[in-house]
């Protein structure tokens, strides 16, 4: 019987974690025993609470918690690792919650296309709460794939995502805390794990949900993940996670990203009389683009400061 630990990394919030606590005992698993692990990046251990809460009512798995007081979201991450015990360590967000068989569909799809990891769609929900150009937008949607497909580089994250534990553990760390504040260690871990010969497919079956919180719901937000985005991209190619670095990958990633930036922004302004939402993609593109340009001369948005 294949065992999995879920690896949960959280900072402060209490109501989000309850709710994917309470979700995760809602599985529909028989051919695999789970555990779950939750580290609190937040020193005053915010999450306690919700943590004994769910063990006094009594749980259908095994839930241990830890403490990670520096604020660094690699080194939460590498806690949840340490304290892992399972074959597999499947890695979700405090902000979202699994569909019934999420953790099945993870593990059928590893055995089935003799993976070593598998990643899963994110289905964005968006309160009523939401500005309307927000509602009316898919500005937080991404990229699907047929199940099986091998996983693109830029495409690789910890929201929803299944790993063997022993190629987690082929690299110190196993995620850089270099990475702790601005993001991006969990796409570049898992680039260099592919770097190794480690296969990622997806699984489209295995679908969780993103309770998107206020936080979110702003256009400064939105544009700072695009600017984030951009900015990780740059990095990670310049780095040759993914693939070779030649002499005229800098200047054509560069000249590409100015060519968009003009235009993105030229086509913001054209967009302006037409409505807020079709104004923000075209935004967000310019955001994008500042970022890939931000990147490649070292400039970091800090996301997790």
């Amino acid at each position: 019987m294949a065992s999995v630990s879920v690896c949960i990394c959280t900072y402060r919030r209490p109501a989000q974690l309850a709710e994917l606590l309470r979700r995760l005992e809602e599985q529909d698993i028989t051919a695999a025993a789970f555990d779950v692990v939750v580290v609190d990046n937040d020193a005053a251990a915010s999450a306690r609470d919700v943590v004994q809460a769910a063990l006094a009512r009594g749980l259908p798995y095994d839930l241990r918690y830890d403490v990670q007081p520096e604020k660094n979201i690699a080194l939460t991450r590498n806690r949840t690792v340490a304290m892992a015990t399972g074959q597999w360590i499947a890695f979700i967000d405090d902000d979202e919650v699994p569909s019934r068989p999420w953790l099945r569909r993870m593990l059928e799809t590893v055995m089935a296309h003799q993976a070593q990891g598998a990643m899963g769609p994110v289905r964005p929900v968006v309160p009523d709460s939401a500005p309307e150009w927000i509602r009316g937008g898919d500005f937080y949607e991404r990229a699907r794939f047929p199940t099986g497909t091998i996983v693109p580089r830029n495409q690789f994250r910890t929201s929803n995502a299944l790993c063997d534990a022993a190629w987690l553990r082929r690299i110190d760390g196993p995620f850089d805390p270099a990475y702790g504040l601005t993001g991006g260690s969990d796409g570049v871990l898992f680039s260099q794990l592919a770097g190794l010969g480690a296969r990622f497919v997806w699984c489209d079956e295995a679908e969780v949900e993103e309770l998107l919180g206020e936080k979110r719901l702003t256009l400064r937000w939105l544009l700072m993940r695009r600017f984030r985005g951009g900015s990780d991209f740059a990095r990670l190619t310049v780095t040759g996670l993914y693939g070779p670095v030649r002499p005229w990958t800098v200047p054509l990633l560069a000249g590409r990203a100015l060519g968009q930036l003009a235009v993105a922004a030229g086509l913001t302004l054209v967009s302006l009389p037409f409505g807020r939402r079709r104004a923000a993609n075209w935004l967000f593109r310019v955001f994008s683009n500042a970022g890939k340009l931000a990147g490649l001369v070292g400039v970091r948005y800090r996301e997790y400061a």
